[in-house]
């Protein structure tokens, strides 16, 4: 049995162990941390999952990204997001294959629907996500090097990705 709650401050460096644990060194060069870099997560979205004894087995975090439109060179940065960065999310070694990974992602996908976001996107695999109800996003660019492949995207509201296309930028705005 998992609890999910909202990452707290004092969650923070118990969860970026967790991702160090999880994930290959030099994870921080990858585009999506760049674009993660000075800009604070999605609070209510952001959440770790504790097992019955109160250890850290999980965790997932947001971010707001902008999406800039494709122009003639001028791109002026919208005052709001265009969209929600999932990620990274990451369920502890020996807690994996129990289902955790989805219950972190389809708990914080339902919070950030009710909470009005209107789309999410990821880089990951395909295969894994589509359970989720991800697919591809054709005219939506991440910063090299990214398979595009692998840019994935999801939909709160319908319509919400109809004619979205341009960069990924680093949102900076404030929530």
């Amino acid at each position: 049995m998992y609890t999910l709650s909202v990452e707290t401050d004092e969650d923070w460096w118990e969860v970026e162990g967790l991702y160090d644990t999880c994930f290959a060194p030099g994870r921080e060069a990858l585009s999506s941390y760049r674009l993660r870099n000075t800009v604070p997560p999605v609070k209510s979205l952001s959440l770790v999952a504790r097992d019955g004894d109160g250890i850290l087995s999980g965790a997932i975090r947001y971010w707001p990204i902008t999406i800039a439109p494709n122009t003639d060179g001028f791109t002026e940065t919208p005052v709001a997001p265009t969209a929600l960065l999932l990620g990274p999310v990451a369920v502890h070694p020996t807690r994996q294959g129990e289902g955790l990974g989805g219950l972190l992602i389809q708990g914080s996908l339902d919070k950030a629907r009710s909470d009005g976001w209107a789309r999410v996107m990821l880089v990951g695999d395909a295969p894994y996500y589509r359970r989720f109800g991800f697919v591809i996003l054709h005219g939506v660019i991440m910063p090299p090097p990214t398979n595009p492949d692998r840019v994935l995207g999801l939909e709160l509201q319908p319509g919400a990705w109809a004619g979205v296309t341009g960069r990924v930028e680093r949102f900076s705005g404030y929530l």
